[in-house]
């Protein structure tokens, strides 16, 4: 079994100071827990950015000047700026951190509901925009994906030229509006995507752990971070990104999967470096 290539998901676009203090949302921040996660084993640092006072923007040079920080602290990091921004942004504004040339970036394939009157839209032709930007500026996709229709979303685009093979997919497990986090639809999801892709699997809140053991165990790899989950174990509030990343590591040793060094995710993900 290859080794296991873990991502901190280190602040995402909607928690907050309020759910768990450590959230970082400063250029300082940022770069301390990127580094604390790198720390404890991420190979991958999935980057939102904010302002000082928490909201979360897509702005360029916001993303220029944390990608610094975090580079200054952990030089080999690979760092994956998402392209889903917070609901609500235009796709002018989602798209900017690709015109750095990251490594990866992610690209969600399909609309879902967040809850309430929150909807995330992702057309079709959106797909077809980022995807074809993301091709154009050598950037290899990270496939969001919350439910089947849009691995088959991703597989049509793929057949169609805007999204490039081998494909590398991220199952979102148990986010409002999109597939369950139960093994019937991780196997379900996993046995969906082409032969020859990659998967990550993030599990959101309570089923995080479960996700990720479940994952660690198939051959795919995992996502932790306070985007998706802020307890380190029931009720309790996890002191930082790397502490997260800790407890994946320590479930992947115990049934003898090996952590994957950033050197090691370029090669299995086919990364230019």
């Amino acid at each position: 079994m290859e080794k296991l290539i873990i991502t901190a998901a280190i602040c995402g676009a909607e928690v907050t100071k309020k759910h768990n203090i450590n959230v970082p949302y400063t250029v300082e921040e940022i770069g301390r827990e990127a580094e604390s996660a790198y720390k404890a084993g991420a190979s991958i640092i999935h980057l939102h950015v904010r302002n000082d006072d928490g909201t979360p923007t897509q702005d360029i040079n916001r993303f220029e000047e944390c990608i610094k920080e975090i580079r200054r602290r952990c030089p080999d990091v690979i760092i994956q700026p998402s392209t889903g921004g917070a609901v609500g942004m235009s796709n002018e504004e989602r798209i900017q951190p690709i015109y750095l040339k990251p490594e990866m970036a992610t690209l969600d394939c399909g609309t879902c509901n967040f809850g309430g009157d929150e909807i995330f839209i992702n057309t079709e032709n959106t797909i077809k925009e980022f995807g074809e930007k993301m091709i154009s500026l050598g950037v290899k996709p990270e496939l969001e994906v919350f439910d089947k229709g849009m691995i088959d979303m991703a597989i049509r685009l793929h057949n169609k030229g805007y999204i490039k093979a081998p494909m590398h997919y991220n199952f979102v497990l148990g986010v409002n509006g999109g597939i369950s986090a139960t093994i019937r639809d991780l196997t379900f999801m996993a046995g969906s995507i082409p032969s020859g892709s990659t998967f990550t699997v993030s599990g959101i809140g309570k089923s995080q752990f479960q996700m990720a053991a479940l994952s660690i165990a198939m051959g795919g790899h995992v996502r932790v971070g306070f985007e998706d989950n802020v307890y380190i174990s029931k009720g309790v509030l996890a002191k930082s990104n790397g502490e997260l990343v800790e407890k994946v590591v320590r479930i992947a040793k115990e049934i003898g999967r090996e952590i994957a060094s950033p050197d090691e995710a370029r090669k299995i993900l086919q990364l230019k470096g």
